[in-house]
């Protein structure tokens, strides 16, 4: 795995992992081959892979951590997550969608983690609700994402992924149910669901 940690220091921005190519091989390794090379003991092509992907991986993430720390944390849980099942993809689908179904996997995990942690400091006593400030100012000054925001974060894990593939990133059901693992009925249910307890949410804000 040094060649990962290698690959990590690099910024997902930074032009050396998109641009960067051997000069004496002018057209790079597919995925296929990359997997291959890996399960046969090459950690550096693990390493192309984190370079090849990270962009994505951190793209999906942002819609679910609110900090570059936790946001850095989801996408290495991914791609250890993927060295270490590597073995299993068998390549009937592309790597990049085997990818993004542990990439949501990993974000689901991360929401139901917060989830519990806001859940403990409110029964620690502690007040853990944003909303006065937060929302009053968001509603006075027009600013809807940063309302939706709380808003969501007022949900459960479930339905704060639901709605963000189904909703902000507007992915198709079938692709949804793809990526969660759930069938197209479930999370046509799961959806309308989420949306009507964000309804109330929001209605709720605007009440106090």
């Amino acid at each position: 795995m040094n060649a990962l940690a290698l690959a990590w220091i690099a910024s997902p921005d930074d032009p050396a992992i998109a641009n960067a190519r051997p000069m004496d091989e002018p057209v790079a390794p597919d995925d296929a081959r990359l997997v291959a090379a890996v399960l046969g003991g090459d950690d550096s092509a693990f390493a192309a892979l984190v370079s090849r992907h990270k962009r994505r991986v951190f793209s999906t993430a942002s819609r679910f951590a609110r900090d570059e720390h936790q946001l850095d944390d989801i996408a290495q849980e991914v791609f250890l997550r993927a060295f270490r099942n590597l073995a299993q993809y068998r390549g009937d689908a592309p790597f990049e969608h085997w990818l993004s179904r542990i990439t949501v996997s990993a974000c689901y995990d991360f929401l139901r983690k917060e989830r519990k942690i806001r859940e403990q400091i409110s029964l620690d006593g502690a007040e853990w609700d944003i909303r006065d400030e937060t929302v009053e100012n968001a509603v006075s000054a027009g600013r809807a994402r940063e309302l939706l925001a709380w808003a969501l974060h007022r949900l459960s894990a479930d339905e704060q992924l639901i709605l963000t593939l189904c909703e902000l990133e507007e992915r198709p059901v079938r692709e949804v149910a793809e990526l969660t693992g759930w069938s197209e009925s479930n999370v046509k249910v799961r959806a309308f669901r989420a949306r009507q307890n964000l309804k109330k949410v929001l209605e709720t804000s605007h009440e106090r």
